[in-house]
């Protein structure tokens, strides 16, 4: 999405919310003519073809079209950054506005400011409007009458070359700010001035005048320099290689990221608070949402991390209008801070973990809730019905982040008390540990606040903090990304960088729901500087937007290995992040990459199916092997009444698996998965030899595969319209008499087959304690492999993939769970027993 609006920063940052200027956030691009749409955003482009006002037949090959492409989006980029660019001036000049005024009066009998007050407030703006008027002068003529020829490379550079005005600034700007907060309380006339500056609007827009203050003003100049790295960025993905701006572009980056990074320590000056014990500023350093155990029960709490304090805030209730305040429940000084190691939190609280169907049922729940708010916007509903599910949404989204992460993190005060957060996601608790352990390098000293420098504390939480949202989807725009539904295929490729030898595995995470979860592991790799692991893995993603690799380092010390399930001792070597842009991983093409984390490098790549593309059951064209061909053809041929592969993947997960954490669950590595498929379908004589020699996931994975492979599902097409009626039945002897129903008239190899495989999940399921497999975990994973029917069968006029994922697999699930809860069903008593007075269905 193009828009780097001047103004983002207010939607969320500023306390004056009239201060943002109308539709800044998504200005329309500056081109008007016809086959520009205003409305036109790259992100909502299928195809760049759509956009080019020249005729895209005339583009010859598709290599020349790639580049033509990525010349449009160029000028979507530039007319983006342009219009921002605008407001940016506006925002300047109405910074300058009342400094004639007041330098007018600084020399007469009745001064509002002295000169030295008015030079340090409004020090440097003048040089930065004019650095910015001229590269607007120079850039806007170019994009209005653009042809691909166009070159603009030397004006970016040009504008990188004089970002030492923009240090000057930042140096200046705390006491600038100060300066100005000290006359404003001193000087009514200038309070005036200050609390209400008249900025232009853009020349297009209805908007003729906007208010702000002068404070949020300052911080433009600051914000705008993160907004033209960025621009750069993007102008680089989309400029070809041979272009004459791309070295340009290049350095114009380089210059501006090496700026960024020798200001960074100081570039958020809303992060100033009060000062530390030692006199030194106290700043924050990051914040964010945490669960809480507190009293034995789970609290979402806003925790502030200071050079030297932790601090665990709630967001008080305040009434409507009135100022958001915090409210301290603890804090402990870093100097006083100690993790405690897994031997040492033996006495800490036990954390009760929710169930897993518990988290998959508020899903499918949240998943309903969604689709119906899609629904109603598509028939333009009534928005206080959508109001409503936004609400309820909201509500399951919140008992979700609360109730679903169990990885403790503990803190502990040296003078006594321990406290215990739960997180999702193992990436986020080392983030927290290395910033603590970062500031706890320095020479701090302990305290304690007095009761007023802890009001002060918690009163400048508010304004400090960088996360303003609790992350749940129902807090995003309706324009923001609602992330991607489906399946992410990466393969892990390698690993170097590592200084010695060890024993190494890497877990991969995404966000869902708001929250990042572990969605797979790769085995270990021992005693090794260069890992080769290969391995491929198959991610469910659902609303995702990012994909986290973190490397490990395997602990195999049995004193370190505590009792509590979801501890984590191995040693975090590295970790990185990369986004996941829809434009780019949704391409039938594997599409390489590389993290960098620590020095370390990580090699992997990615590919990504849509949820309906990967929901299509493609029957085999051939008739031989076991893959893909009707289980009555394999069973006739086997002369079995279960399939062989069937029988043989069943018995080695009961041998060596059935103890195996997430059995079913978590990924086998794809590539195992192919050759065991191979042997299978060419009905090698090596299988039980392979079978033995396998990871247990990989055969797992392998059953799994059998069955969604399968040209009908297990329950068959033709039933699927009564199983999802059966189960929708509320008396239970109807619903009893219609689900057995259905199973007698399932084809005999079929039903058999099906009453094999739930004897095993049931088995399974006996050992959840060990394993944390439940019922409900296996009728998620099998329930819609069973029952989903095959492409004929399910409705093609469904648009949106959640839509059709929710409602269906809500009953599939269901229908599995029905009859793993039923007492053991034998298939000779079913076909005997036309139980009470069956009714055709």
């Amino acid at each position: 999405d193009f828009n780097y609006g001047a103004d983002e920063y207010d939607a969320e940052g500023n306390e004056e919310p009239k201060a943002l200027p109308e539709g800044s956030e998504t200005m329309p691009y500056i081109d008007e003519s016809p086959t520009m749409s205003p409305q036109l955003s790259a992100r909502g482009q299928e195809s760049g073809d759509g956009v080019s006002p020249t005729p895209t037949d005339g583009l010859g090959t598709g290599g020349e079209r790639e580049a033509g492409k990525g010349l449009e989006m160029r000028k979507l980029v530039l007319s983006g950054f342009l219009a921002s660019e605008e407001i940016y001036i506006n925002q300047l000049e109405a910074l300058l506005l009342p400094m004639k005024p007041l330098k007018a009066t600084a020399t007469t009998s009745q001064p509002v400011l002295t000169l030295q007050q008015i030079e340090t407030i409004f020090y440097k703006i003048q040089d930065i409007y004019e650095i910015h008027k001229e590269f607007y002068d120079s850039l806007c003529p170019k994009v209005q009458q653009w042809d691909s020829n166009v070159t603009m490379g030397h004006l970016f550079q040009k504008l990188a070359s004089q970002l030492g005005v923009y240090k000057a600034f930042v140096d200046n700007y705390k006491i600038a700010l100060e300066t100005a907060e000290k006359c404003s309380q001193s000087n009514y006339q200038f309070q005036k001035i200050s609390e209400e500056l008249k900025v232009k609007g853009p020349k297009d827009s209805k908007e003729s005048h906007t208010s702000v203050t002068m404070e949020a003003l300052l911080y433009k100049p600051i914000d705008r320099v993160t907004r033209s790295t960025l621009v750069l960025h993007d102008l680089l993905k989309h400029t070809p290689a041979d272009h004459p701006d791309y070295p340009l572009l290049q350095d114009a980056l380089r210059i501006s990221q090496n700026f960024l990074s020798s200001i960074n320590e100081d570039i958020d000056p809303r992060r100033t608070a009060v000062t530390t014990p030692k006199g030194e500023t106290r700043q924050l350093v990051k914040d964010g949402f945490l669960v809480e155990l507190s009293e034995g029960s789970r609290k979402l709490r806003h925790v502030f991390l200071f050079t030297d304090v932790l601090l665990c805030a709630k967001l008080k209730k305040t009434a409507v209008g009135k100022h958001q305040q915090y409210d301290c429940k603890w804090y402990v000084p870093l100097a006083d801070l100690v993790f405690p190691s897994p031997e040492e939190s033996e006495h800490c609280p036990q954390v009760h973990v929710i169930p897993d169907h518990e988290l998959e049922d508020m899903k499918m729940k949240i998943s309903a809730i969604k689709s119906e708010v899609q629904k109603e916007k598509a028939n333009k509903g009534q928005s206080r019905a959508i109001e409503r599910l936004k609400k309820k949404m909201f509500e399951n989204e919140f008992w979700l982040l609360l109730n679903s992460p169990a990885i403790p993190f503990r803190i502990h005060n040296r003078n006594g008390k321990s406290y215990l957060f739960l997180l999702s996601s193992d990436y986020e608790r080392s983030e927290w540990r290395e910033a603590i352990q970062k500031l706890q390098k320095k020479d701090l000293q302990a305290f304690v606040l007095s009761s007023v420098e802890l009001q002060v504390l918690t009163g400048s939480c508010f304004k400090l903090r960088t996360v303003h949202n609790i992350p749940v989807t129902s807090n995003k725009d309706d324009d923001e990304s609602p992330g991607l539904y489906g399946f992410l295929h990466v393969i892990v490729h390698s690993a170097k960088g590592f200084k010695q030898s060890a024993n190494l595995y890497c877990t991969l995470e995404v966000d869902s729901f708001g929250y990042f979860v572990s969605k797979a592991k790769t085995r270990v790799f021992r005693d090794t500087t260069e890992p080769q692991w290969n391995e491929e893995f198959e991610i469910e993603l659902e609303g995702s937007q990012s994909l986290r690799i973190l490397c490990y380092e395997k602990c195999y010390d049995k004193t370190k290995i505590n009792k509590d399930n979801n501890e984590i001792v191995d040693k975090i070597m590295g970790k990185g992040q990369i986004q996941l842009d829809p434009q780019a991983v949704q391409t039938k093409n594997w599409h390489m990459d590389v993290i960098e984390m620590n020095g370390i490098k990580v090699e992997f790549s990615m590919k990504f199916t849509s949820r309906d593309m990967s929901l299509k059951r493609t029957p085999s064209k051939k008739q031989t092997g076991v893959f893909g061909v009707k289980i009555s053809v394999v069973t006739k041929r086997e002369r079995s009444k279960v399939p062989y592969i069937v029988r043989q993947c069943i018995e080695e997960v009961e041998k060596r698996g059935i103890e195996e954490v997430g059995i079913y669950r978590i990924s086998g590595v794809a590539t195992d998965i192919q050759a065991l498929k191979a042997v299978f379908d060419a009905n090698n004589k090596d299988i039980l030899v392979m079978l033995s020699d396998m990871d247990i996931n990989a055969i797992a994975g392998t059953l799994k595969l059998y069955f969604r492979e399968l040209p009908e599902p297990l329950l068959t097409d033709r039933l699927y319209p009564a199983f999802m009626e059966g189960i929708a039945l509320s008396d239970p002897a109807a619903k009893e008499n219609c689900m057995m129903h259905l199973l007698r008239s399932l084809p005999d190899p079929n039903l058999i087959t099906f009453l094999f495989l739930l004897e095993h999940l049931k088995r399974v399921a006996e050992k959840e304690p060990i394993n944390k497999m439940s019922l409900h975990n296996l009728a998620t994973v099998f329930g819609p492999t069973l029952l989903r029917p095959s492409e004929g069968e399910s409705k093609a006029h469904l648009t949106l993939a959640s839509d059709i994922w929710s409602h269906d697999v809500m009953a599939q699930v269901q229908v599995l769970l029905y009859y793993l809860q039923h007492p053991p069903i034998s298939f000779t008593e079913l076909k005997r027993n036309t139980l009470y007075f069956s009714t055709d269905v």
